[in-house]
């Protein structure tokens, strides 16, 4: 039992305890609090159920696509969306990773969110190199959509790729290659056109060019599997002989004035010329490729943390700008 000389003590060395016993008690600091919330939320936000869900374009298990319809009178535009993962991963449903769907629709532009071919399903059927495949599936569920402008109420010529990484990669690929557009098929669908109106993409990588990559990035390391390569030393070793496929497969070197403008955005600053802790989606990229599109007249905007003379915040903001301006010359 406590004496009423020894209590007055014992409050004393209570009140002049160290602090961290009072510290251990206190809730958790706002920045480890919204560690936290981000850690425990999920890795995209939900997206409002399609109009139209697991439409298929091709034969293939993976030629789905996902359709929204935006409520209009008259036909629409329309944010066509690849989804990233290297090629060799990923899903339609990772759509509001890359745009917000909702606000689009709110807008009076409809969305399509589409699967394709990995580079195993390529591998596994032969094809070569590679990323054939998830490139050509990509302008293959592109003409399907356009072969339904009618039956879904969209203007085919209003048409904007959006994505990430990959897909971001796919989207620049679309927007730079000459129309595969075949005015002779027997196939409805391989009439209509691949060309895009513009394109708004996330950590794009710019060029399949091995060289190119180290001379903008040293410690580069991506694309050797879009040629069947097990590695970037070996995707170097056989660059030379690779290069009619990397033309043909790299958006940089496909680029001509008559392309339509796309916006790049990037997380990190660029840093020519010195490694980077990301070097797969390095603003290297995109600096590199506004630089090209400049010299030809080829709109190209580029945003990152810090970039200066940037009309456009975020992908969707240029999207609805673009889709939704009153001339073709406008997307320029």
């Amino acid at each position: 039992m406590l004496t009423s000389r020894l209590l007055p003590t014992l409050l004393a060395a209570l009140l002049l305890a160290p602090t961290p016993l009072v510290l251990a008690q206190t809730p958790p600091q706002p920045k480890a609090a919204k560690a936290a919330a981000k850690k425990a939320a999920p890795e995209n936000p939900p997206v409002v159920k399609p109009t139209l869900a697991e439409v298929r374009y091709g034969p293939h298990e993976r030629h789905v696509l996902d359709f929204w319809r935006a409520p209009s009178a008259t036909p629409t535009p329309v944010v066509f969306v690849i989804h990233g993962g290297g090629w060799q991963g990923g899903e339609k449903e990772r759509v509001n990773k890359f745009v917000n769907v909702e606000g689009l629709l709110a807008q009076g532009i409809s969305v399509v969110a589409i699967n394709y071919r990995l580079i195993k399903h390529a591998e596994a059927e032969g094809i070569t190199p590679p990323v054939k495949a998830p490139l050509h599936d990509a302008a293959r569920a592109l003409q399907f959509v356009r072969s339904q402008a009618a039956a879904w109420n969209l203007d085919k010529t209003r048409i904007g790729a959006a994505g990430g990484s990959a897909g971001a990669c796919s989207s620049l690929w679309l927007a730079y290659h000459d129309d595969l557009a075949d005015p002779k098929s027997g196939d409805p669908v391989a009439r209509e056109s691949t060309r895009l109106f513009c394109a708004a993409v996330t950590g794009a990588q710019t060029t399949l060019d091995p060289v190119q990559m180290k001379s903008w990035t040293p410690n580069s390391k991506y694309g050797g599997h879009a040629f069947g390569l097990a590695n970037f030393a070996a995707f170097l070793d056989a660059r030379d002989r690779l290069q009619p496929l990397i033309a043909e497969y790299s958006p940089y070197h496909l680029v001509s004035k008559d392309d339509p403008a796309v916006y790049l955005i990037y997380g990190t600053p660029p840093a020519l010329g010195r490694d980077e802790k990301d070097p797969t989606h390095t603003a290297n990229f995109g600096v590199k490729l506004q630089e090209y599109c400049r010299s030809l007249g080829v709109g190209c905007e580029l945003m990152y943390p810090g970039a200066k003379d940037v009309a456009h915040a975020t992908a969707q903001d240029y999207l609805i700008t673009k889709l939704k301006s009153p001339a073709r010359s406008a997307s320029r």
